[in-house]
């Protein structure tokens, strides 16, 4: 592990947690339950390259979203001082990014099941990281199932690590699934946090979300986040604030869909404009959105 990557990790709650972490992977599989913002996503498995058990051999992290894996691997890199494709790479649909000296691939799930129906054995992956398991769908779950099946029948020296944010209910099912596997706990950072309830007032969740950023960007000075249902009310917010903001203020809309030069325009902070960034449900827990003070959030989803 170089010095740049320890410094940081004692900067973070995964930090302490990681020897821990490196114990129990060196006996099999483990669990790792932190609160977001903690660092799991990218520090631990920076964290783990070097271990000996795992022999030279891959980091193959499962992340459930597009953005997501793209996001983490690019921050992984940025860590490194790298580009994204050589030590860190990714692969989401219709677009891959990783070479020959690859060792950590993150990945999404779809394409890990392909890539089990091809080589149910992963030979060349020491360790599969389930990422942000507590969004729990079929994929994930059919994932950890080949690759429990692999462990046990094919590679007795591949590991499973399960990482969540709110784990903390079912940490003990998984880890029993497991075979019952240790659960190692980074706590985290707490914060205070006023709440306030803004009454309702005629209009679209557009307009609704419009007029509370509005406020909240008159009351403070630092970013705001604004939580919409999806891409389309992202637009129309978008198109309510523009033109309406102070002359410091951009509006970074945050979707799946979106190129991904502009979804890391909306997750870095601006040097000399506050954002306002307008996201789905995508920067829940699957992101951490640096230099965010207020959240706004208009109290809908939109599930299948």
């Amino acid at each position: 592990m170089s010095n740049a990557i320890h410094d940081i990790l004692t900067q973070y709650p995964v930090g302490d947690a990681l020897p821990r972490l490196r114990d129990a992977l060196s006996a099999g599989h483990a669990v790792l339950t932190a609160p977001p913002g903690s660092g799991k996503t990218t520090l631990a498995p920076l964290g783990l390259l070097g271990a000996p058990w795992l022999a030279g051999r891959r980091i193959l992290m499962l992340e459930p979203r597009r953005i997501a894996a793209r996001s983490a691997a690019q921050r992984m890199a940025d860590l490194l001082g790298e580009p994204v494709g050589r030590t860190v790479g990714f692969q989401v649909r219709f677009e891959r990014n990783i070479s020959g000296a690859t060792r950590i691939e993150v990945v999404t799930e779809g394409i890990l099941t392909r890539r089990l129906q091809r080589d149910p054995s992963l030979e060349e992956v020491g360790l599969v990281i389930f990422d942000e398991f507590h969004e729990r769908n079929l994929q994930a779950d059919l994932g950890l199932a080949f690759c429990l099946d692999a462990a046990e029948g094919l590679r007795d020296d591949l590991r499973l690590l399960v990482m969540s944010a709110t784990l903390d209910a079912d940490a003990r099912r998984i880890a029993t699934l497991l075979d019952d596997a240790p659960v190692v706990t980074a706590q985290g950072l707490s914060h205070p946090v006023e709440l306030r309830y803004l009454d309702r007032e005629p209009g679209t969740p557009a307009d609704e979300t419009a007029r509370a950023v509005r406020r909240a960007l008159a009351g403070q000075s630092q970013d705001v986040l604004a939580f919409l249902p999806g891409a389309g009310e992202i637009r129309k917010t978008q198109r309510l604030l523009e033109g309406h903001l102070p002359a410091d203020c951009i509006v970074r809309p945050l979707y799946g869909d979106l190129p991904f030069p502009d979804q890391v325009a909306a997750l870095r902070p601006d040097p000399t404009r506050r954002r306002v960034v307008l996201a789905t449900d995508i920067a829940e827990t699957s992101l951490t959105i640096e230099g965010i003070s207020t959240v706004v959030d208009c109290g809908l989803a939109r599930e299948p």
